[in-house]
């Protein structure tokens, strides 16, 4: 029973969702010293460590390390075995410790095993990454021209934004994403006081978010979507294909019949 137990995958599932919720509630300032969720955490990890001990037994280690999800469990639970110390001896900083027991939460990663068709979506994910390389390459060195020349025209206006090269990048990213893309222009607008710097500044930054956010980020969005959903649209293609190829064969088998009445 026990043994059944410990090899269940949604059994395991169950306890890392659990294992989640209390470490979820020990961040917050009123909990993160509660003694019950403490102790429901090192119980959790007991938990994983006698997972691993049954599978190792049921399986032998041989048979077990040489699966690549067992690989990334044990792992897990081995970096986070020091947070036990807890339990046995007064920690005067417990900050590594936190960052030992989030290691455990890696492990709802696992539940992709359970999306349906995983495997076809991973391979359209390489295929989208491996597309879109061409074209975020060419919005990095947008990004970094567009930084550059920005930071010349605007740093005295508006250091806050284009200070310097990474602070204009990062500001310039930020317009890509049409977030700030009216209040930065407006605020160097009012700044500068020119009814020409102002006119130009609205040109410049119009400029900026038509090409680098709608037009640049559009073409990335739909080259990656379009990778993503080829497996669908190729199996279509196919179903098509065999479609016409019976119909082809149905009109030349018409066309015998009516030659051999004839």
């Amino acid at each position: 029973m026990v043994k059944r137990f410990f090899l269940s995958e949604h059994n395991i599932m169950v306890v890392i969702m659990l294992n989640a919720i209390a470490i979820f509630l020990l961040y917050f300032p009123n909990l993160e010293n509660n003694q019950f969720l403490l102790l429901l955490d090192h119980f959790f990890l007991l938990v994983f460590v006698v997972e691993a001990g049954v599978k190792i037994h049921a399986n032998k280690w041989k048979y077990y390390i040489a699966n690549r999800w067992n690989q990334f469990d044990f792992t897990i639970v081995m970096l986070s075995l020091p947070s036990l110390m807890e339990s046995f001896m007064a920690v005067p900083n417990t900050s590594l410790l936190l960052v030992l027991r989030l290691f455990r939460l890696i492990r709802l990663v696992r539940f992709i095993r359970f999306v349906p068709h995983i495997t076809q979506i991973m391979a359209g994910l390489a295929r989208a990454l491996k597309s879109s390389v061409f074209i975020l390459l060419a919005l990095i060195f947008f990004n970094f021209m567009l930084a550059l020349l920005t930071c010349h025209l605007f740093r005295n206006l508006a250091p806050e934004y284009f200070g310097n090269p990474m602070l204009s990048a990062y500001t310039i990213f930020q317009l890509f994403t049409l977030e700030g893309w009216n209040e930065i222009p407006q605020l160097i607008s009012e700044r500068a006081g020119n009814g020409i710097i102002e006119g130009f500044t609205r040109f410049y930054f119009v400029s900026v978010v038509l090409f680098g956010g709608i037009f640049g980020l559009s073409i990335a969005n739909a080259i990656f979507v379009d990778e993503m959903t080829i497996d669908n649209t190729r199996t279509l293609e196919d179903k098509i294909d065999r479609l016409q190829q019976q119909i082809g064969e149905l009109q030349e088998s018409l066309n015998q019949s009516k030659n051999g009445k004839l």
